[in-house]
């Protein structure tokens, strides 16, 4: 009835543990994804073994035990660490993150029972096989996002499911379960206890997904819990022959059209969440500038990479820059960024573009793909659009008599500002005669 593609090296540890007389089942996520057809990439294997006797049944092979206060054994199957986790009831939850101390069982329905949400508390085994006790099937026949149990308690004991649920109702395109949702608005507060890294992974999951709009639309004052600086841009009003929508409206907008590359969709939330503070009553100067600000603020407080941090700052700083298909006009681009962040914003851009009307979505978007095929074109061409690629550096300068400093670092910009305008060919010569004219101004 059911199939299941199940790893070799998985299937070993479930005849091995079988093979010793103990239940043991895949668990979790890996039999929602194999159920509704997704392959399953991490796959946890549960059993009624307890940790010393699952140590014993793999004694002949590389056993990890660092999991093993919480029942988490790690056995080398394959080449890949498996991790196997016996059957266990959950203490009290003290602080809303973790249970104070857990109590092993040999019952898989106690172990089931303490699982965040219905389509996440489903077991399979080869031997015996599906175990579904909380209508986790009959949830993802009807797509919808359920707690296990009454759904105060379950975000009571952790609430970082809050933004789990949303999550999964992001990704999997599943609405969530009336019940369940308003526990989510009501207990939205559990999140100052939850670490700044959690919430940020969760949330830029949460981007990802085929319903994120839907989401931040449905759940503006979760998010706003760790990003309150998003309250003001709800509602705000900027409706005039460029825009149809306020300013969150628009941003959603633009999620809906943007693809899907975690950078991309960061970007595409904060572009213009700093527009309410720049509105002078007519426009929003310096919004890029403010907005990128307050992204790279938020970032940071919710302990994002630097990676992350400085590509989503520097897309929203240029979500607003005026580009022309024109070759000065994206090597100046270029100039300023790399050929990755440079596509990258052009995806933002679309995105942005498309929230409009049609009167921008008219006059903009048909620039978007010769702006990427000059992108293209400029790097296969290796064309100069750097001091790194400039045929001359400091060492030719000095040669002419100019001393490292200030002045030398004007006079190579000048240099690259007339290679890119097409006034100077990127030839040493050249651009020594240039140089030369350029010292004695």
């Amino acid at each position: 009835m059911y199939s299941f593609d199940i790893p070799e090296n998985i299937t070993y540890v479930l005849d091995r543990l079988h093979s010793a007389g103990f239940e043991s089942y895949i668990v979790g996520g890996c039999v929602r994804d194999s159920l509704l057809g997704i392959p399953a990439h991490d796959f946890d294997v549960t059993t009624n073994a307890l940790p010393q006797e699952v140590i014993d049944v793999f004694s002949d092979m590389n056993v990890i035990e660092t999991g093993i206060k919480h029942g988490t054994v790690t056995v080398v199957s394959g080449g890949e660490n498996v991790e196997i986790t016996t059957y266990r009831i959950d203490g009290e939850y003290l602080d809303n993150r973790r249970p104070s101390d857990v109590t092993f069982t040999r019952n898989i329905e106690n172990d089931l029972s303490r699982r965040d949400f219905t389509v996440n508390a489903m077991a399979y085994s080869p031997h015996s096989g599906l175990v579904d006790l909380h209508g986790g099937v009959q949830d993802l026949d009807r797509k919808i996002i359920r707690c296990v149990g009454e759904p105060d308690r379950r975000f009571g004991e952790d609430g970082l499911r809050i933004l789990r649920a949303l999550r999964f109702s992001s990704v999997l395109g599943f609405p969530i379960d009336d019940q369940t949702s308003s526990s989510i608005h009501a207990n939205s507060h559990l999140l100052k206890n939850i670490s700044a890294e959690r919430i940020f992974s969760e949330f830029a999951k949460l981007l990802c997904g085929r319903d994120a709009a839907r989401i931040c639309e449905e759940y503006s004052d979760v998010i706003c819990r760790f990003i309150p600086e998003l309250e003001e841009s709800i509602g705000f009003p900027q409706i005039n022959r460029y825009h149809l929508y306020d300013v969150y409206t628009h941003t959603l907008k633009a999620l809906e059209s943007s693809d899907c590359d975690r950078t991309v969709r960061l970007a595409v939330f904060f572009h213009d969440i700093g527009k309410p503070q720049t509105f002078d009553g007519e426009h929003f100067y310096s919004h890029p500038k403010i907005s990128a600000q307050i992204a790279e603020n938020v970032l940071r407080r919710l302990r994002a990479d630097n990676e992350t941090i400085r590509a989503v700052t520097l897309l929203v700083l240029f979500h607003d820059r005026h580009l022309e298909p024109t070759e000065r006009s994206v090597k100046r681009l270029l100039r300023l960024m790399s050929f990755e962040d440079a596509r990258r914003l052009l995806q933002v851009m679309r995105a942005d573009i498309l929230a409009h009307t049609d009167l921008v979505i008219d006059a903009e978007l048909p620039k978007i793909p010769l702006i990427e095929d000059l992108i293209d074109r400029i790097e296969q061409q290796n064309d100069c659009v750097s001091l790194k690629t400039l045929a001359v550096g400091g060492r030719e300068l000095i040669d002419l008599g100019m001393s490292p400093g200030r002045k030398m670092g004007e006079t190579l910009d000048a240099l690259l500002d007339a290679v890119i305008d097409g006034d100077v060919a990127n030839e040493r010569e050249a651009l020594l005669e240039l140089a030369k004219t350029l010292i004695n101004k």
